[in-house]
């Protein structure tokens, strides 16, 4: 009994140090969360004052939910010191609550004041980057001579279409700069009156208009570079493209050879004449192509030659023999309903499943019975075959064990039940079942002859 009470009296003294370290905690988030809502409180007046109303709307709306919350903390704590006595379990309860509130408005404001870190950086360094923003657009102006005279040039080379992306780039560079050169204008004097707000968007539009001017008149000077290196490409397949044409000859004929040979001629038949403007990203984009499906259709044949195809008598053997099978199997377990398990449907109903998906491969017509299969198609046709036959052969067997294990055991010379089968009770019935199987067997036998 001494253990047991020094026991209770233990976990009494560690509960204690607990409630009182969540006091203390509760205490400290407390004093921590009101002197953080201070210090936010005079972030967000110089954040406005940077920033404007509008982008620290989400911080406002911040501290107001954390003064709210902060409210409930404080009121909180006040019950706790009252005259009033509290359970342990209230004071737990209270002083839990109380960090909750604390840690929870701490997380947020960091949310909001970290959202606001980068566009106060961007306000602070407003001169500077004002006077970069005019720096770059002088040094782009300088540039949209040269674009001007790049695309000239290039226009006695390439097609209209294929100089359609960066034709008119020089002159919406232009037309950037001048609205760049104006928001720039306008943020300095929206600065100089006190509205920051305005300012910071104007000056956000001038940055990215100064950006967009000089993506521009790099994609012109990446463009005739992109173009002769795509005309050095085009040469070199169009050489690899005719050879081949050559060397096809000598591999093995399929008429998916075939096709991809006639479109890579074709393709290298719309190849404009010498000292015609062409454009050479999409003939290479068509000779790639072409060129591709070639080896690929080459690759196909090669693989076929080194495994040769089954004959289409032999694909229509294997499914009569799958038909033969399934037509047994659907007999013998109609025939005996109650006896047969789910082991033997289930395998009947996968090879009825494969069997239509069989009929959906080749194009089956109950009517004249399947066609003719297309090459394509024979390997899977044969495996989907040979499967159903298996499956089925497989589900006979089954169904036959559940025919034994449910047919009554009596001595033989007492039939079965004294009726029905006769006297051989179940020698009878697997005199039967045996029959079936040896009949598919053989058939499956002399079909193979074929294959």
């Amino acid at each position: 009994m001494a253990g047991f009470w020094g026991r209770r009296a233990r976990e009494h003294e560690a509960a204690t140090a607990q409630d009182t370290e969540l006091a203390r905690r509760a205490d400290r988030a407390l004093v921590a969360a009101d002197e953080r809502i201070r210090l936010t409180t005079d972030e967000l007046a110089f954040a406005e004052a940077e920033l404007g109303n509008g982008p620290t709307s989400d911080l406002r709306d911040a501290v107001a939910a954390v003064r709210h919350h902060l409210a409930e903390a404080f009121q909180l704590n006040q019950l706790n010191h009252d005259e009033i006595p509290d359970t342990a379990e209230e004071l737990r309860t209270r002083n839990a609550r109380i960090v909750q509130l604390c840690e929870w408005a701490e997380e947020l404001l960091d949310d909001r004041t970290a959202a606001l870190a980068g566009p106060i950086e961007r306000a602070r360094r407003a001169p500077e980057i004002l006077a970069a923003v005019s720096a770059d657009a002088a040094r782009l102006r300088g540039r949209i001579p040269e674009a001007r005279a790049t695309v000239e040039r290039l226009h006695a080379r390439y097609s209209a279409e294929a100089l359609r992306q960066i034709a008119t780039n020089p002159a919406e560079a232009d037309q950037l700069l001048g609205f760049a050169e104006h928001s720039a204008g306008v943020a300095a004097r929206r600065r100089e009156s006190g509205q920051r707000e305005q300012a910071n968007v104007a000056l956000e539009a001038a940055t990215e208009s100064v950006r967009r001017a000089g993506a521009l008149l790099d994609a012109v000077e990446n463009f005739e570079i992109e173009a002769l290196r795509a005309e050095s490409t085009l040469t070199a397949i169009i050489e690899d493209s005719r050879g081949d044409l050559l060397a096809v000859r000598r591999e093995p004929a399929s008429p998916a050879v075939a096709a991809a040979s006639a479109d890579l001629e074709a393709a290298l038949a719309s190849l404009p004449a010498a000292g015609v403007n062409t454009d050479p990203f999409t003939h290479l984009t068509r000779l790639r192509e072409a060129n591709t499906a070639l080896d690929d259709a080459i690759a196909a044949a090669r693989e076929r030659a080194a495994r040769p195809l089954p004959t289409a008598e032999q694909v229509r053997h294997a499914m009569d023999d799958a038909d033969r099978q399934l037509a047994v199997l659907r007999d013998v377990i109609g025939g005996h309903r109650g006896w047969i398990g789910a082991d033997a449907r289930t395998r009947q109903a996968e090879a009825e499943r494969i069997r239509a998906d069989l009929d959906g491969l080749i194009g089956h017509d109950a009517a004249v019975g399947a066609r003719d299969v297309a090459e394509d198609q024979r390997e899977e046709a044969m495996a989907l075959a040979r499967r159903v036959g298996f499956l089925a052969s497989e589900a006979l067997h089954l169904a036959q064990r559940d025919i034994d294990s449910s047919r009554p055991q009596g001595p033989p010379d007492q039939g079965w039940g004294g009726s029905g089968w006769g006297g051989g009770g179940r020698r009878g019935g697997g005199d039967v079942a045996t029959g079936i199987l040896g009949g598919l067997v053989i058939g499956s036998i002399l079909d193979g002859i074929f294959d």
